[in-house]
């Protein structure tokens, strides 16, 4: 699969158990990641076009395999267990987090990756990303400074993908919270600051920070800055 892909795509694909994944993430293995697996394939779907995210599903978090997640990879710190499914062949965008974020790739799939401290000026260049396989059955921990996306699929069917986040992650802000964003994104524009470096542009839902590209419409309806540079690039397999 790995070289199919990077024989019909013009950008280098790696395996996430390459060395190149290290400062984007790390596998976990050796779980029993099957009662998730399980409950993956026989109640959710794909849907026909795009994606589906559902942060938080209560069979998924009352897993064995949660309490582990919970206690060894978070510290013991409240999480939620959801999934992403779709089928997904673009980047989109990115997005991170103040906290790490688990995938297990139910289906094979690729990631889109990157790094929050190459955000320039509210702005991200797509060749600065790295693209990687992610074979069925694996465990990764992407860390809090990795840009990423929804994943892209790797055949017809699309792809499904368990997504586990620090509680809350990703749920909408509440209004008090909208208004203390936008007072302060009042604040720094009265006062004309120069660093443009301020993160409260991109801040779109609860430990949620997204830069989306001027063409994902979607996106940018949400709330998203349009800040990506570059083509929004299609991957294929």
């Amino acid at each position: 699969m790995l070289k199919r892909l990077n024989d019909v795509n013009d950008v280098k694909v790696y395996s996430v158990f390459d060395e190149m994944f290290r400062k984007f993430g790390r596998i976990h293995p050796g779980h029993d990641l099957s009662e998730l697996i399980t409950y993956m394939e026989e109640n959710t779907t794909i849907p026909e076009e795009g994606n589906v995210y559902v942060p938080s599903v209560e069979p998924m978090e009352l897993t064995h395999i949660a309490r582990t997640i919970k206690g060894v990879i978070y510290g013991g710190m409240p999480i939620q267990i959801g999934y992403c499914n779709g089928r997904n062949s673009t980047y989109n965008g990115f997005e991170y987090h103040k906290c790490s974020e688990i995938n297990i790739a139910v289906t094979d799939m690729m990631l889109v990756l990157g790094l929050s401290t190459d955000i320039k000026h509210y702005h991200y260049n797509n060749d600065d990303a790295t693209v990687f396989f992610v074979p069925k059955g694996t465990m990764i921990e992407m860390y809090q400074t990795t840009l990423h996306l929804s994943p892209i699929k790797v055949c017809d069917e699309g792809f499904k993908d368990v997504v586990i986040l620090s509680e809350g992650t990703n749920t909408p802000l509440s209004p008090k919270e909208k208004k203390e964003r936008d007072s302060i994104m009042n604040n720094i524009a009265n006062r004309n600051v120069e660093d443009k470096d301020v993160e409260t542009t991109l801040l779109l839902a609860r430990n949620k920070w997204v830069i989306a590209h001027p063409d994902r419409k979607p996106l940018i309806d949400q709330g998203a800055y349009p800040g990506i540079i570059g083509d929004n690039k299609e991957l294929y397999y």
